[in-house]
């Protein structure tokens, strides 16, 4: 493959390119097994200018597959991050601008460790057709301020110590979250003992939601701003918000 803005080879499609220092690859769709891990690059949105014909009727760059051997026992622990490794070594040399991950949450929870790009879970039966569809309806806004600074309001006390400081962080680390706000803490819940546990609830009408981080009897709800402008989009970062709360295994 050449490079679609000054033509210069590419080792592997959808590759930076170190000529003209262009990226190629605007998004990656990973489809993720325990043993087989497939990658699939997109063109961008709004490429029409340099993109060819065939580009324009099919935006698929190309394909990859990574493969793997799963161990067991202590073992598992560094082939799994091995196997993250390569599957994080194939994005970043396409330098995309988001990540979609679909699959075996061990696996992804795995890469996103690894990796540093905008990262959202996905799950369809056929996920790159859904993220055609979906990159297409979306133009939110990329906040990139650290998640720390994200966190702001007049309640300072956050529920679960430390704990639930890592579960605000995740939450903050969204790239389309502007400010979590957390609120008051209600002590009066019902108690459980499955340890602290978090989830998004459903948008306003502004795009914006609620994280409810329950911890024994305490809940404390916290108001999440984001990029969104309706309830349509913030219903999707309410989806990946819970997945990437399911991946972190506070839910």
């Amino acid at each position: 493959m050449e490079c679609r803005h000054c033509a210069s080879p590419l080792e592997k499609p959808g590759d930076y390119c170190l000529v003209c220092r262009e990226a190629n690859t605007a998004a990656i769709v990973l489809e993720a097994e325990r043993e087989r891990a497939t990658l699939t690059m997109l063109a961008g949105d709004g490429d029409e200018d340099t993109a060819t014909a065939t580009e324009r009727d099919d935006p698929v760059l190309g394909e990859t597959i990574i493969t793997t051997t799963p161990e067991d026992g202590e073992n598992e622990v560094v082939e799994l991050r091995n196997f993250a490794g390569l599957i994080g070594d194939e994005i970043r040399r396409k330098r995309p601008e988001e990540v979609y991950a679909g699959g075996e949450r061990p696996v992804i929870r795995a890469v996103r460790e690894d990796i540093h790009h905008p990262f959202y879970r996905v799950d369809d039966t056929d996920p790159v057709e859904a993220v055609l569809e979906r990159r297409g309806k979306r133009a939110l806004d990329v906040v990139e301020t650290p998640p720390a600074e994200k966190i702001g309001g007049s309640h300072t006390t956050l529920i679960g110590g430390r704990t639930g400081m890592r579960a605000i962080h995740t939450v903050a680390d969204h790239p389309h979250v502007k400010k979590v706000i957390p609120g008051p803490i209600d002590a009066g819940g019902k108690g459980s003992q499955s340890g602290l546990r978090a989830k998004v609830t459903r948008a306003d009408d502004g795009g914006n939601v609620r994280m409810l981080i329950r911890d024994g009897s305490s809940v404390q709800e916290n108001r999440v701003v984001t990029t969104a402008r309706d309830r349509e989009m913030g219903e999707r970062i309410r989806d990946d918000l819970n997945d990437v709360l399911a991946d972190a295994e506070f839910r």
